[in-house]
């Protein structure tokens, strides 16, 4: 996945605003990770339908598309 972003845009950016933008970046994908993990979990007590996988998985895409990444 790579963004649509031009260098020259970052370029106009200062450092504080480039170093939010990656903040922010960075919280999404952590965010996605958890819910795609979350989704995968296998717990020995409990069945876990592949329906699980496949919503958590739809999720951490959803979250990724929604902040360009």
């Amino acid at each position: 996945m790579t963004q649509n972003r031009s260098p020259e845009s970052d370029a106009v950016l200062g450092p504080e605003d480039r170093l939010s933008r990656l903040e922010a970046q960075v919280a999404t994908l952590a965010e996605a990770v958890r819910v795609l993990a979350r989704g995968l979990e296998n717990i020995p007590s409990q069945d876990v339908s592949p329906e699980e996988a496949e919503r958590g998985a739809r999720l951490a895409h959803e979250l990724l598309l929604s902040q360009g990444l």
